[in-house]
């Protein structure tokens, strides 16, 4: 009974070694895992936005007299102005290139308004000889962009995608008409109830360089769609604002009466962006 133990167990332990052996032998199963697709930042996109300037400003505006007595033209600076308009608006198309570099075009528009005064020791028109005039003028302005900008996206952390960029481009600024009213100024001699003069410059337009720097925040809110709050400071260059009145240009005046200086305007801006990736 023993001996014929000894054989079973011997049996049994030489038949779980070739078990063993043909499993090592044998090819491990294939383990499939699902795959998995990452989307590269790549494409076109659309953007639509609108801005708020918190402060417009432009520098020193000018305005060239004609003297049709004796033909001279004198050169002088408005006392005070102030130019209105708030609100921009714009559209562009772009391309992202990666996950850092993008570039777009973009058109914006926006309008405004002028208010100045000039002050002359000369008296006004059809005025005394030893007075002065000073003058007030209204306008406003019609302007549009075309720009060509680039960005860099500093990274995306819980999606937020910080970004910089810069833009260089053309800006045609549209004037309409100057309206004008002098009232006489009592000098060496007195105005003695003198009444107000008015005259009308044809407003000019032409195109200014234009460049932007900008800074914000991206979100995606959406699959495709982004929103996006950011900064843009503008710079457009002065030029030709308004010609000389029918009465002067008859007399012999001619070129341009009035140039604004240039622009910088500090804008608050939301958009939006919808991607093609």
């Amino acid at each position: 009974m023993i001996r014929f133990d000894a054989l079973a167990l011997a049996a049994a332990m030489a038949g779980a070694s070739a078990g063993v052996a043909f499993a090592a032998d044998a090819t491990p199963p294939e383990i499939k895992m699902s795959e998995v697709n990452v989307k590269d930042a790549k494409g076109w996109y659309v953007r639509g936005d609108v801005g708020y300037a918190v402060n417009a400003s432009r520098t020193d505006t000018k305005f060239r007299a004609y003297d049709p007595a004796g033909g001279d033209y004198s050169s002088s600076s408005f006392d005070s102005t102030r130019f209105g308009g708030d609100f921009s608006g714009g559209l562009g198309v772009g391309y992202q290139f990666n996950d850092l570099f993008r570039a777009d075009v973009t058109g914006d528009f926006f309008s405004g308004d002028f208010n100045g005064r000039i002050s002359s020791d000369s008296p006004c028109s059809s005025g005394a000889g030893g007075t002065g005039c000073s003058t007030r003028a209204r306008s406003s302005f019609r302007a549009g962009s075309l720009m060509v900008n680039g960005y860099v996206d500093l990274g995306t952390l819980a999606g937020f995608t910080p970004y910089v960029g810069a833009g260089l481009g053309a800006t045609r600024v549209s004037w309409s008409s100057v309206n004008a009213i002098g009232s006489c100024v009592d000098g060496t001699s007195g105005c003695g109830g003198a009444a107000s003069v008015s005259a009308r410059y044809p407003g000019d337009s032409d195109w200014r360089l234009t460049y932007a720097l900008m800074a914000g925040v991206a979100y995606e809110v959406a699959p495709n769609i982004k929103v996006d709050l950011g900064y843009r400071f503008s710079h457009i260059a002065g030029g030709d604002m308004f010609g000389y009145s029918a009465a002067d240009s008859a007399a012999g005046a001619g070129g341009t009466a009035g140039r604004d200086g240039a622009l910088s305007r500090h804008e608050i801006r939301v958009g939006l962006r919808i991607t093609t990736w």
